[in-house]
């Protein structure tokens, strides 16, 4: 019994790591992509050895300081995961990211259908009382 638990312990161990691999590589393909669109859009020469850096950096900044971020800010939310606004919450020592990254959140709001969106809670009768204006009429 003991030994089918470490086995599939070392299974679960051997999936979580490939998936990690996994996820690595594409985000380091898709990081070299954008670097190669932007060089090019920008009329720039990047060599490879540059983008491979690059990837890796965006990789590392991701899996070590950003994915802490989103979960501070989402734990101190009372929130089990991390939303849009922790995303840019957690870009405020860049500025002109902050900046974009909202524009570009306003610009999906804007385009979503009004019915798809979340609506929301009533307020509770007790917040009702607190924030109602009662008119008392002179006799």
């Amino acid at each position: 019994m003991e030994l089918c638990s470490r086995r599939s312990n070392m299974e679960r161990e051997d999936d979580d790591e490939s998936v990690s691999e996994l996820l690595r590589d594409r985000f380091r393909l898709s990081s070299i992509s954008i670097a190669e669109a932007e060089a090019k859009r920008n009329d720039m020469e990047v060599t490879e050895p540059v983008m491979a850096c690059i990837a890796d950096l965006a990789f590392k900044y991701t899996a070590e300081q950003l994915a802490k971020d989103l979960e501070l800010f989402s734990q101190h939310a009372g929130r089990k995961s991390a939303n849009v606004e922790d995303v840019i919450l957690s870009a405020h020592r860049n500025e002109h990211l902050a900046t974009a990254l909202r524009s570009f959140w306003d610009d999906l709001k804007s385009k979503e259908p009004q019915s798809e969106r979340k609506r929301k809670k009533p307020p509770r009768k007790e917040e009702k009382a607190t924030t109602s204006t009662v008119h008392i009429l002179d006799v």
